[in-house]
């Protein structure tokens, strides 16, 4: 029993001593917020809008081209024939369209 209290007293002394200071990690935020999801979401439907409504159109600028031999003078001459419709701009762009080159562009207003 003599034995038993001082290597107690020992293993609890060892014990108290590995648990104290703080060794803890500093806390960092590894993922963003829920809103900055949201906002990216939001720009990403934006660009794919944009970047689909001038595929769909240079498609067929390019088809009235090669079967007119020239480009249209307005988007409108596409409409039904080489397109169904002419797409709206996504919200805060507008279509242009340069007859001389056949350029369908997306821009910011």
């Amino acid at each position: 029993m003599k034995l038993f209290a001082p290597l107690l007293g020992s293993v609890l002394t060892v014990t108290l001593l590995a648990g104290c200071g703080d060794k803890s990690a500093p806390q960092t935020q590894t993922s963003p917020p829920a809103s900055d999801y949201a906002a990216t979401l939001v720009n990403a439907k934006k660009t794919a809008d944009k970047v689909i409504d001038t595929t769909a159109l240079t498609k067929a600028v390019q088809l009235f081209y090669v079967q007119e031999g020239r480009y249209p003078k307005t988007l409108a001459e596409l409409a039904p024939s080489y397109i169904p419709k002419i797409p709206e701009a996504p919200l805060g762009y507008k279509i242009t369209y340069d007859a001389a080159k056949g350029e369908v562009k997306a821009v910011k207003e």
